[in-house]
C-alpha cells in the first residue's frame, strides 16, 4: 500500500484527523481516515491481593466508568514512558511505585489510529497526594480484591478496552 495524498482535516490540542488516499496492492485507489494521538501509560496498581482502580466520568460514552490508572502528558509536557507512568498513577491515585514493571506495548486501534500504549505493573505502593487534572475533580479511586476484579469484568462493569487488554497482560505474564 502506498500514500497518494494526505491532508489534515481536523487538529486540537489532543488528536490530529488525517484523511489520505492511498493505492492499495491490487492498484486501486483507497480512502483512509487516521485519527493521530499521543501514546499513553496504564497502570496496574497491585498491592494486597487487589488492584487500585479509578472511576470516572467519560463524557463519550455518557457515562462513568471504572478502570485503570492511565493517561497522556498534558500538552507540552513530556518524558520517557516511566516518567508518564509515574505521573499517572501519583496524579490519578496518590501512589506511589517502589517497583514499575514493564508489562508490554499494545495499540489502541490500529485499524483507526496510530495511538499506543505501555502497560506497567506498580507494587511496593505507599500514599501520597493526588493532583488530579480538573477534568478528573469527581474521580473516585477504590482498592478491589483480585477476585472482585474479575466478577466486575464478567458482570461488564469494566468495559474500558485499555484496561482489560492491560490485564490479560498480567495474567500472561503470571503464566
Amino acid at each position: 500500500m502506498r500514500t497518494i495524498s494526505s491532508r489534515e482535516v481536523y487538529r486540537n490540542d489532543w488528536i490530529h484527523v488525517r484523511e489520505d488516499v492511498v493505492e492499495l496492492t491490487d492498484g486501486s485507489a483507497g480512502l483512509y481516515g487516521v485519527v493521530e494521538k499521543a501514546d499513553f501509560a496504564l497502570v496496574l496498581p497491585e498491592q494486597d491481593g487487589g488492584f487500585w482502580l479509578v472511576e470516572q466520568y467519560r463524557y463519550p460514552l455518557g457515562r462513568r466508568s471504572w478502570e485503570f490508572p492511565q493517561g497522556t502528558w498534558p500538552h507540552g509536557a513530556g518524558g520517557s514512558p516511566e516518567d508518564l507512568a509515574r505521573t499517572e498513577l501519583a496524579e490519578e491515585t496518590g501512589l506511589r511505585a517502589g517497583r514499575l514493571e514493564h508489562l508490554g506495548l499494545l495499540d489502541i486501534a490500529s485499524g483507526l489510529m496510530t495511538q499506543r500504549f505501555d502497560v506497567w505493573l506498580a507494587t511496593d505502593l505507599r500514599s501520597g497526594p493526588t493532583a488530579r487534572e480538573i477534568t478528573e475533580a469527581d474521580m473516585q479511586q477504590a482498592l478491589v480484591p483480585e477476585a472482585d476484579l474479575r466478577q466486575m469484568i464478567r458482570e461488564g462493569r469494566i468495559t474500558d478496552s485499555p484496561s482489560l487488554a492491560a490485564y490479560s497482560l498480567l495474567l500472561l505474564d503470571r503464566a
